[in-house]
């Protein structure tokens, strides 16, 4: 796998290590060992952010798949918006329960009394949900994991390779990332088809931030903190 495939892997692991500890903190309250509000969890988001960003742009020069002329084909960037905004829709309309796992409790910035720090933390569930997490999830998994499998030296396989073994594998694994796993595997497919059609990483993170961005819009206007 070499280098190229952990400066590909880490920013994403250091993003699932935060959810993890997330998760930790809240059975150690349960549990009674620490005394930590729901407000006080919702700072760990954040520091996640701010973290895989400085990642990012640590490692940026590295990623030579992101290329901004992809945007110059007008016809692949307005199907790669539309093709968020129709993955949004189909999102927010599988929350069936046989279709999900466990509860999510989400992200509500209502716990926060204050509104100057509750209007910087909608800032930054925002900023991360629409700019960071596509960058570091399509780097992940349309760059790095869709060509793992194909082979383990995934720099000699072409951005856009598909086999069908790749592509099923990458959508459940994804899935299985999301609390709301069919919308997940629903997505993953969707962005994966993007890619291979665009033979662009850009296009996908543009048709992801689109998705993101819209529902975080959708979730601040109705309340359906458990989307978010």
């Amino acid at each position: 796998m070499g280098k190229a495939g952990w400066l590909r892997i880490i920013p994403f692991a250091v993003f699932m290590l935060f959810i993890g500890l997330q998760q930790a903190l809240e059975w150690s309250v349960v549990k009674g060992w620490l005394e930590l509000s729901a407000e006080q969890m919702l700072y760990l988001y954040p520091i996640k952010a701010l973290l895989v960003t400085a990642l990012l742009i640590f490692f940026w020069s590295k990623y030579t798949e992101l290329q901004w002329a992809d945007f110059k084909n007008l016809t692949h960037t307005v199907a790669s918006i539309l093709l968020g905004l129709l993955v949004f829709i189909l999102w927010i309309n599988m929350d069936w329960g046989i279709a999900t796992f466990g509860e999510s409790k989400g992200f509500n910035p209502l716990l926060i009394e204050n509104d100057t720090t509750r209007n910087i933390m909608i800032f930054f569930r925002i900023f991360g949900a629409a700019l960071v997490v596509p960058v570091m999830e399509e780097l992940f998994w349309r760059s790095f994991m869709l060509r793992y499998i194909i082979t383990a030296d995934f720099t000699t396989v072409r951005i856009g390779t598909y086999t069908l073994t790749s592509f099923l594998i990458c959508a459940v694994l994804f899935g299985l990332e999301h609390n709301l796993f069919l919308a997940g595997v629903m997505a993953g497919a969707a962005y994966s088809l993007l890619l291979y059609w665009t033979k662009s990483i850009f296009q996908c993170v543009l048709a992801h931030a689109v998705t993101n961005l819209v529902l975080g819009i959708y979730v601040l206007q109705t309340g359906y903190w458990q989307f978010w």
